[in-house]
């Protein structure tokens, strides 16, 4: 007993021994692959023996087994008796290896202070060998700057006491040179100052420069008298060298000379364009700048080589006779604002836009504050706006030609853009009521043109074209923008805009909106006149081929008009400043036009809803209940078919430029007749058998039609957009699924209803009460019928199959599937 419990407690141990962790066993298994089940981690024995003997039969094999293993336990313990003993000496030999390596790495550091004490004993050899050469050196760089300084105070010297003789003298041509050495020189003492005799010597040169400064002025005062256009000395070479030692001095000097020069120069210019002359009024403006041209030309021949050539001297005298001009033109204008046309106004915007012009190809603008170096311009981009295009033509000379003659506009890098013609812009409110009253007046003679000139002809070029009035109202448009951006791109385009907002707004209600067709229902409802040609069984009103074709025509016409109004709009945000461009929205004259294109298809979609409507009458009038056999198509499906065939081409042909709006047209007739069609299906009660197959043949000539709707009557056959195939067909595969549903019996209800909730998948009482009408059920039937319908709906209602739902061929008689087949030879044979 105490044998057996001492063998269950070493077990317990060696199984706690062997018991490893996971990361141990992965580690085991990827050193030593084996597929052994004795070698995993999860070994179960009585598993293990299981797969030994599966079955009684295999016992019988036990000894060969058992012996195997026993093999495989001898090999084992030999193999673990080998490795114990191969590890008796590894403790002694490890513990010779780290002695043995320890010596070792004793020796290394040894070795290694050694050349340490080497190496500082070099360094030590190093700097007592390069100590003297390091003197030396310091000693050389102190000498070579000691001399180099006094090299440049014996130049300064020189160059002071040479400085101020030359001063004395006028001698301003070596001046200039000596000068600016001498300023360059006395860069080097600026470290110096503290030193007395430095500090002296920078004080003789800001004392000759500020003399030189001085007697420059004077010397040019002599020459150019401030009063007077007589120059007393005039253009000589020392006043040219006088020039060259002013950029060497204070700028102030040379924006001194500058100024009195041009001021001088353009004296006569402020005496004979004084406010109270003649020649100062906008119908002799190019008397202004003939003078200056004749200045400009005077002073090249006298002074152009007087001053150096960047002073740019010929461009500050344009620039300053141009802050001139815009000043003395705003003081005359404010004082003769009464005498101001619009005639003379452009006149004189043109002829200063084009001098501004010519300025920018003679000149950099360099000068200018806002931009220098701007470079000149170049042929303006051409415009990718189609109604944008630049004038062409001519300047003529006669001032009533300004109107009309007007260059084109100014190319965007024009640096003297505005510099005279800014004056204009608080004076063009007379332009913009110019435009005003203009613009109305064309508005007026479109008006009483196409009343005079009537509706366009059907068959002719002009049925369903643009209206040609368009195109002039688009046309001046153009020139009134061009115009306005050459005069200013501040508020007066804003103001100009709002006046192009005006007129689109009055186009479109005047031209477009006041011209279409009336119908005799506006708001498309029955009329007693209507109720009345119904009773009769007379046609409805149609449109003449006339009034279509102008509904046709005012749609393109809208339709351009929005288009070229976008086109409008972006061409005013580039033509606006940039502050501005958030104020030019022609959103609300888009939405008008676009209202324009939908009464448009609205009326063409309502002339022939209108006309099918006695064809839908007449259908729900029928006796279907009487109907004895299954023939061709009804005479009202040959009505709709009729009316169809008369009016589909002419919208087409005549809406030939914007298909995509015969496109909505055929959408939404589709999507008024379809559901009409289905309403009155639902009055046709109660129905037959014969008579429900007699309408399902109606009802697919009538989807056969209305998929070739888009291009009915047309030797080119085109297929129809899916969008609106799509409808059609969704559409008109209710109407076959309402009949379908009639045709069927209703006995027994419950597969009656679970078929009609899968065909029609419509759960609303009312609609499924009206099938129940059509079928001529009794109202008690009906109720019955109706508690099923809303006990079987799926919830929540959802379309699908609601509990079990059989096919119409499984529960019919024999009869029923003969009668359907034969209505499906017909419908083959039709086709």
């Amino acid at each position: 007993m105490m044998m057996e419990e001492e063998e269950l407690e070493f077990a317990e141990d060696l199984e706690a021994i062997l018991h490893l962790t996971p990361e141990v066993q992965l580690a085991i298994e990827q050193v030593f692959p084996s597929q052994d089940p004795l070698d995993r981690a999860d070994f179960n024995a009585v598993e293990y023996i299981n797969t030994l003997f599966p079955t009684e039969q295999s016992l019988a094999n036990i000894d060969d087994v058992v012996n195997k293993i026993r093999l495989k336990i001898r090999r084992l313990d030999d193999n673990i008796r080998t490795v114990v003993r191969g590890q008796t000496n590894v403790g002694q030999d490890g513990r010779q290896a780290l002695e043995e390596a320890q010596v070792a790495i004793g020796q290394l550091f040894g070795k290694i202070k050694e050349i340490k004490d080497k190496a500082e004993k070099s360094e030590q050899m190093v700097k007592e060998i390069t100590r003297d050469i390091k003197q030396l050196d310091h000693a050389k760089r102190h000498l070579t700057t000691s001399i180099t300084t006094l090299n440049h105070l014996h130049m300064l010297a020189g160059g002071v006491d040479s400085l101020e003789a030359m001063t004395r003298k006028r001698q301003y041509g070596e001046v200039a040179n000596l000068l600016q050495g001498v300023v360059n020189v006395l860069e080097h003492f600026h470290k110096y100052m503290g030193i007395p005799q430095i500090r002296q010597l920078s004080e003789r040169v800001k004392a000759a420069q500020s003399e030189l400064g001085t007697q420059i002025l004077a010397d040019f005062e002599e020459a150019f008298p401030a009063q007077g256009s007589k120059r007393a000395g005039g253009p000589s070479n020392v006043l040219r060298d006088a020039c060259l030692v002013a950029n060497v001095l204070d700028p102030r000097i040379k924006q001194e000379i500058i100024k009195k020069f041009i001021r001088q120069h353009l004296s006569e210019y402020m005496v004979l364009f004084q406010e109270n002359q003649d020649v100062a009024w906008l119908d002799k403006i190019d008397r202004r700048y003939a003078w200056i041209k004749r200045q400009l030309v005077d002073y090249e021949e006298k002074y152009g080589r007087m001053f150096p050539e960047e002073w740019c001297m010929t461009e500050r005298i344009t620039v300053e006779f141009c802050h001139i001009t815009r000043t003395e033109l705003a003081k005359v204008m404010r004082t003769r604002a009464k005498e101001i046309e619009v005639k003379l106004l452009l006149f004189a915007i043109q002829r200063t836009t084009n001098f501004e012009g010519l300025l920018a190809k003679r000149f950099s603008g360099c000068t200018l504050t806002d931009g220098p170096g701007v470079k000149k311009p170049e042929t303006p981009l051409e415009s990718t706006n189609p109604f944008l295009e630049d004038e062409v033509g001519e300047d003529g000379s006669e001032m009533d030609e300004g109107l009309d003659r007007l260059k084109k506009p100014k190319a965007p890098d024009n640096p003297f853009h505005g510099i005279i013609s800014k004056c204009f812009e608080p004076h063009l409110y007379v332009y913009i009521e110019s435009q005003d009253k203009n613009l109305g007046e064309m508005i007026d003679r479109f008006v009483s043109d196409f009343r005079a000139q009537g509706p366009p002809k059907a068959g002719t070029e002009d049925g369903g074209a643009v209206l040609p009035s368009c195109a002039d109202l688009f046309v001046y448009y153009k020139k009134c923008m061009v115009q306005c951006s050459q005069l200013s791109t501040g508020e007066p385009m804003i103001a100009l805009t709002t006046i192009f907002q005006k007129y689109l707004r009055e186009y479109a209600w005047k031209i477009l909106s006041g011209n279409l067709p009336k119908t005799s229902s506006n708001s498309g409802g029955l009329t007693i006149k209507s109720l009345l040609q119904e009773k009769e069984g007379s046609e409805a009103a149609k449109f003449t081929v006339e009034e279509l074709c102008l509904i046709c025509s005012i749609l393109s016409t809208a339709e351009y008009c929005l288009a070229t109004t976008q086109q409008l709009e972006e061409k005013l945000k580039e033509k606006v400043d940039k502050t501005l461009v958030e104020r030019i929205n022609l959103t609300g004259e888009m939405d008008t036009f676009s209202n324009v294109i939908s009464n448009s298809i609205q009326l063409l979609v309502q002339d022939l809803d209108t006309a099918c409507d006695p064809a839908l009458t007449a259908m729900s009038k029928m006796p279907w209940q009487s109907v004895e056999h299954v023939g061709d198509q009804s005479p009202y499906v040959t009505s709709v078919i009729m009316h169809i065939k008369q009016n589909v081409p002419i919208i087409r042909d005549n809406l030939a430029s914007t298909r995509k709006y015969f496109t909505q047209f055929c959408i939404k007739f589709t999507n008024s007749f379809i559901p009409k069609f289905i309403n009155h299906l639902f009055r046709c009660k109660p129905i037959s058998m014969v008579g429900a197959e007699q309408l399902l043949l109606d009802t697919h000539s009538l989807k056969t039609v209305l998929l070739d709707l888009p291009s009915i009557g047309s030797q080119v056959v085109r297929k129809a957009p899916a969008s609106y195939t799509k409808i059609v067909v969704k559409g008109m595969t209710r109407a076959e699924m309402i009949l379908k549903v009639v045709m069927a019996p209703h006995e027994p209800s419950v597969v009656f209803v679970d078929n009609y909730i899968k065909l029609l998948a419509d759960g609303n009482p009312e609609t499924f009460q009206k099938t129940l009408d059509m079928k001529g059920l009794k109202r008690s039937e009906q109720s019955s019928m109706l508690e099923l319908f809303r006990q079987r709906l799926p919830t929540p209602p959802s379309g699908a199959d609601g509990g079990p739902s059989l096919s119409f061929s499984t529960p019919t008689p024999e009869q029923e599937n003969s009668r359907i087949r034969r209505l499906e030879k017909l419908i083959k044979k039709r086709l």
